[in-house]
């Protein structure tokens, strides 16, 4: 006989769990189910007929119940106030013995499904262990890479920094030099231009446009322009010291952000779990403060070494370039110096001939006038002593011109004292116009005297300038070592 109803375990029917994640206490788990309410009235405790039991045979068996879904049981399951009514007992034995190996069941599911927790759990835990040891290892690796990439890094811009100093100081000093070798120029470039203006001073015919004059005048032009090349070649010293400056300060201000990087590095890569100061950073992971990458990391370090390598050629040329201008510079200079010493002294020798060349002439003119002005003094005298015999043959004739009669005859006397008178007027007459020839030549010499003194005064003025004043001043012309801005 098949008992209707609802039984004990029905009371217990709920879907099948899944054993995927099992609850931890197996009563909690055995009770989840919904529990359906069982009323019966105080005269239910009878036996039904067969045809009621038969009734009711369409009711699942406990099996049927868990294995079938919990609201097809409930929906086949019929309840009737008078069919309770008629109900002798609530269970049965078997359905004791059933309910108590469905728990049986039910507890061995649940601590199968707990100890495959826990065994997935204690899997999990140390799967995850491991994965996590892997990973912090893996990130202290990486990190301990990333130190490796900042040291070589930071001894690269070390090297760098060093270099960069180096060629600093190696173009200042250059630049010291060509501060020094313009300042020189300055005394030589005064020199000539003192020198022109003193061969100003000339007189007369010696204000001439000589060969020492032209090298005076191209050792300015030589001067000045290398003054102006020094000055241009100053201009690019300082502006390519500003950029190597700059170039610096880049590198330095890298290695700086290097140092502090590696610093907080080091101590990320020496932290362990059991170190101090660690803490949590909730949302830190979300955070993305980079500015960089990798790649454009390594860029930005090497375009800087770059640009700092770039100005150190440009400085190391431009020191070459300099170099090469002070040796130049004091090459030309020195070269027309000493050309324009060599016309000084060609020039001073040809003065002092030309002087003493006048000195003879003016020595001999002298010599001359006081000859001319001997026989000037001769012709005089002489003019004198003809006077008394012109008189007395003048007054023989005069007395003879007194005879009376036929005594006053042209006799031989008469014609001698007539000849004599003539021969002696012809005389004074002669030696009047030598006398005048002589006055003239004395006067000639004279001023022939005066000319030679005066271009005599001239040639002493113009030696005086050339020998005294000018190859004085340049006896202080600087020496090769300080046109090249070492002294």
């Amino acid at each position: 006989m098949e008992l209707l109803g609802s039984t004990l375990t029905a009371t217990y029917a709920r879907p099948k769990t899944s054993h995927f994640l099992p609850a931890i206490s197996t009563m909690a788990s055995s009770y989840r189910g919904t529990q359906l309410p069982l009323t019966f009235n105080p005269i239910s405790h009878q036996w039904r007929s067969n045809n009621y039991l038969r009734a009711g045979s369409a009711i699942p068996s406990i099996r049927q119940g868990r294995d079938g879904d919990l609201d097809l049981v409930r929906s086949n399951t019929m309840y009737h106030p008078s069919n309770r009514a008629m109900l002798s007992t609530r269970y049965t034995p078997d359905d004791w013995h059933k309910s108590n190996q469905s728990n049986y069941r039910e507890s061995e599911s649940s601590r199968n499904s707990a100890e495959r927790l826990r065994k997935d759990t204690l899997r999990l835990m140390q799967d995850r262990e491991q994965l996590t040891r892997r990973t912090q290892e893996y990130t202290s690796k990486n990190i301990g890479e990333r130190l490796n990439d900042i040291v070589f890094w930071r001894s690269e811009l070390n090297h760098e920094i060093d270099n960069m100093v180096t060629e600093i100081a190696a173009l200042a000093e250059v630049k010291r030099r060509l501060e020094r070798a313009l300042s020189e120029t300055e005394g030589p470039l005064q020199v000539s231009q003192e020198c022109l203006y003193h061969r100003e001073r000339r007189m007369s015919i010696d204000l001439v446009h000589d060969s020492v004059e032209k090298n005076l005048i191209r050792e300015v032009e030589i001067i000045k322009s290398c003054q102006e090349r020094m000055r241009r070649h100053l201009d690019r010293a300082i502006a390519q010291l500003a950029s190597n400056r700059a170039a610096q300060h880049e590198l330095e201000r890298d290695l700086s952000d290097k140092v502090s990087a590696q610093r907080i590095d080091d101590r990320c890569h020496h932290l362990r779990n059991t170190s101090d100061g660690i803490s949590y950073y909730r949302g830190v992971d979300r955070l993305d403060p980079s500015l960089s990458l990798p790649e454009s990391w390594s860029k930005f370090t090497d375009d800087n070494i770059l640009q700092s390598q770039s100005q150190r050629a440009a400085s190391h040329k431009l020191r070459d370039e300099i170099e090469v201008l002070l040796s130049t510079t004091s090459n030309d200079m020195w070269t027309q110096f000493n050309s324009a010493n060599v016309a000084f002294t060609n020039r001073i020798s040809e003065i002092a001939d030309t002087k003493n060349s006048l000195q003879t002439h003016l020595a001999k003119t002298l010599q001359e006038i006081f000859q001319t002005e001997m026989l000037i003094d001769s012709l005089k005298k002489a003019l004198r002593d003809k006077e008394n015999p012109l008189k007395v043959a003048q007054t023989r004739l005069e007395e003879r011109t007194r005879r009376p009669n036929v005594e006053l005859c042209r006799d031989n006397p008469h014609h001698r004292l007539v000849g004599e008178v003539r021969e002696i007027e012809d005389t004074i007459h002669k030696l009047r116009d030598r006398l005048m020839e002589a006055e003239s030549t004395l006067h000639t010499l004279v001023k022939t005297k005066v000319t030679l003194e005066h271009d005599l005064s001239v040639k002493a003025n113009s030696l005086f300038l050339d020998q005294d004043k000018c190859m004085g001043m340049r006896k202080t012309f600087p020496s090769t070592p300080r046109l090249v801005g070492y002294t």
